[in-house]
């Protein structure tokens, strides 16, 4: 693609991240894709091409947002962050103490603070939901609240990959009295001014692209092919897995373009973003943007502070947890140690690393069967590092 293809801005210094972003185009099979960068509160880099839907012509717009899978899970577990630094939420408390409920079936000692770093062993439900179950925000917590644990909350930690959405949604339900996207909405993406919704709104639905699957890359990548371990391939193949399992407690799978799934606003996949948004939100995890910041010192502090590490029971491979985010590791696609966030399986990804001051969000409709560390974004993060330095 050539650079006068490419829509937006990049400061003086910041070249390398457009550089990189349209050989994503040329090398990597790119449909449609934004990136967004903050260095300090302030935006450095805005850049979008390509085509608005991953089978379609219409361009990708300044407005175009996408369904960004898991890097939902980085702006839902700013909520109970956030409510622990208004003191109405213990994180060292039982998840029952605020949700009686979820004391069932040996789960009387299940933390707050399990629930977000993917230790309260609840990665997989004995009974699939239907689709309109998993979009009943509620029916899925009352799903999950009455799921006996697969190993004793606390000891172990494996990728809640679905399960978080309906921990989540029932916690901060009862916590508040709000739905978790309405909070999403009043306390953090209003404020902010950002174009972030978990639950779309009929008015904003013109403007999401539809996301689907890209070619692996064997013949973008100039004849490379890209495997998974064959202990990770086997363990997506085996249906009696915690893997499996953990990726398919909805059945059928649902469509992730369909209006009633983006209305939804699954907090662990179903959030809807602009690349835009998602920088701007980490970067006032960091520090104030247009004098608005979300996360105190402390509350900063513990999101990258170490809660699960090793070998992940559901992803196979290591992976290192905050509270709620994903930590730098060798399988994460974070850019330095002491950067936190989240990717979205298949492409999206935003984080922020407090030491240098950045915070990115990138966005695309094309998926591929990467949970961490997809190759388009490990590009753009080597030409941040190339920016800064």
């Amino acid at each position: 693609m050539d650079v006068q293809d490419i829509q937006g801005t990049v400061d003086p210094g910041w070249e390398p991240v457009r550089d990189a972003f349209s050989r994503n185009f040329d090398q990597r099979g790119e449909r449609g894709a934004a990136v967004a960068v903050y260095r300090d509160g302030r935006k450095v880099v805005d850049l979008w091409a390509g085509a608005k839907d991953v089978d379609g012509t219409a361009p990708w717009a300044v407005d175009t947002a996408q369904v960004v899978r898991s890097a939902t899970k980085g702006v839902a577990a700013a909520v109970p962050l956030l409510l622990h630094q208004r003191g109405q939420l213990d994180l060292d408390a039982p998840v029952g103490t605020y949700w009686p409920e979820f004391k069932a079936a040996g789960k009387e000692r299940t933390l707050v603070r399990h629930v977000l770093a993917h230790r309260a062993g609840v990665p997989v439900l004995d009974a699939p939901l239907s689709l309109a179950q998993a979009l009943d925000l509620e029916a899925g917590a009352e799903a999950v609240a009455a799921q006996a644990p697969v190993w004793e909350p606390g000891t172990d930690h494996g990728y809640h990959a679905h399960t978080f959405s309906w921990l989540l949604a029932g916690l901060v339900r009862r916590v508040t009295g709000r739905p978790i996207g309405r909070w999403v909405a009043e306390e953090i993406a209003g404020p902010l001014g950002l174009d972030l919704w978990l639950g779309l709104p009929d008015e904003e639905a013109h403007r999401v692209g539809r996301m689907g699957p890209l070619p692996e890359p064997e013949a973008a990548a100039g004849g490379l092919v890209l495997r998974p371990k064959r202990s990770v391939a086997e363990a997506y193949e085996d249906p009696e897995s915690l893997t499996r399992r953990a990726f398919r407690v909805i059945d059928p799978l649902p469509d992730e373009n369909a209006p009633a799934y983006r209305a939804a606003g699954l907090p662990g996949s179903g959030g809807i973003s602009t690349a835009r948004a998602l920088a701007r939100f980490y970067a006032a995890t960091l520090g104030p943007v247009d004098g608005h910041r979300l996360f105190a010192p402390a509350t900063l502090a513990m999101a990258r502070t170490e809660e699960s590490a090793g070998p992940d029971r559901v992803l196979v491979v290591g992976t290192r947890f905050g509270l709620g985010y994903m930590l730098h590791g060798p399988a994460s696609p974070l850019l330095a140690p002491g950067s936190f966030g989240h990717p979205g399986r298949g492409g999206s990804l935003g984080f922020a690393d407090p030491e240098s001051g950045i915070a990115l969000g990138y966005v695309t409709n094309g998926m591929r069967k990467g949970v961490t560390a997809d190759p388009r974004a490990q590009a753009l993060i080597r030409a941040v590092r190339k920016s800064i330095g």
